[in-house]
């Protein structure tokens, strides 16, 4: 494991007088990691262009303070369901469950004070061939109107093949749904400075959810087909963006991929002209959300005193399908007690030959 480092640092206090400590995954070729135990939030990551400089890939903030006040969801993990459930509200063993609203009449990413604003407890730890953090935390039953009691486990590790990988474990008392997801926006030229417009996208997917006005799900799944969201091949995202501005201000959409594996299969590859830099993610769920950083508006400000704006960044979140509570034909994202919630996301860098 030469070169290969793990370190625990104090990042800040939050406001309610808890310590938050910061773990770094360093892969000894080039490749850190920073996540932090608020929200088990991916604060930087560092990746060698093909030139070989040494950049940041990822938006993120210098203070515990802006993860607080953020509403962004930058690089934290999300839940206990990603994503939007309609109206705040489902109905499970005969029962009906209303959530927080925080996205007008909708529930989004856990609600209010999701899994992003929880102080996780971290530790580190080495294997052989990597090196890693695992953060826990514990939702009581009636957290943000879920049922049940869910204990969930998530580790960020790091080895030599240059990938960042992320598994999440969960365990409930009583039936709930659950639906974790990293949230990290990627910029590969500059770490969020300019536009990601030229950055080419390639998706494995057939088609997509077909969302209203609001962003949630009717159910149907269309073809990509002559749409701005068929990335089948390789293109660059700006290149029909301007199609999506008026409903949505961009991409803000799901796309179902291709039948999975139980190892993370491919969904989708990401190079950046510019630098030479290839993103590939690689899950075990049904979904991947792309989102284009459609409401970032230069308020704010990250690392290096960069204001990070629209399209600076985009985010691919692996998950299941929202609003899944509400939608029978969608895969169960139902969690039983006995059971273990486990799914994986890798995100893997490299440079175009």
């Amino acid at each position: 494991m030469t070169g290969m480092r793990v370190e625990r640092t104090e990042f800040g206090t939050t406001r309610a007088g808890e310590r938050v400590d910061q773990l770094t995954l360093e892969s000894g070729d080039g490749i850190v990691a920073k996540i932090i135990e608020y929200g088990a939030t991916l604060t930087s990551l560092e990746a060698p262009d093909q030139k070989g400089r040494v950049g940041l890939v990822v938006l993120g903030f210098d203070a515990l303070a802006a993860y607080q006040d953020s509403g962004g969801y930058l690089g934290a993990t999300v839940g206990r369901f990603a994503n939007r459930i309609a109206g705040g509200r489902f109905s499970l063993r005969g029962r009906q469950y209303q959530l927080n609203r925080n996205e007008g009449r909708h529930h989004l990413h856990g609600g209010e004070r999701g899994f992003d604003k929880a102080v996780w407890r971290g530790e580190a730890f080495r294997g052989e061939e990597e090196v890693g953090a695992r953060f826990r935390h514990q939702s009581p039953d009636g957290d943000e109107g879920y049922p049940g009691a869910l204990d969930v486990e998530v580790s960020y590790r790091l080895d030599r093949s240059r990938a960042l990988r992320i598994d999440y474990r969960a365990t409930t008392d009583r039936a709930t749904p659950v639906n974790l997801a990293h949230h990290s926006y990627f910029n590969l030229t500059s770490g969020g400075a300019t536009p990601v417009l030229s950055h080419r996208v390639q998706i494995e997917a057939d088609h997509y959810l077909v969302i209203d006005e609001d962003g949630i799900p009717t159910g149907e799944l269309r073809s990509v087909e002559g749409t701005p969201l068929d990335f089948r091949s390789p293109r660059p995202i700006g290149a029909a963006i301007e199609d999506l501005v008026a409903s949505r201000g961009g991409y803000d959409h799901t796309f179902a991929l291709r039948p999975r594996e139980e190892a993370p299969t491919l969904a989708a590859r990401v190079t950046d002209p510019e630098t030479g830099r290839v993103l590939e993610v690689l899950t075990t769920q049904p979904g991947l959300q792309l989102y284009s950083g459609n409401f970032l508006d230069g308020s704010l400000v990250g690392r290096g005193g960069i204001a990070y704006h629209r399209w600076h960044a985009l985010c691919l979140e692996a998950q299941h399908f929202p609003d899944t509570p509400n939608q029978p034909s969608f895969p169960s994202a139902v969690l039983e007690p006995g059971e273990v919630y486990a799914h994986s996301v890798v995100y893997r860098l490299a440079v175009r030959a």
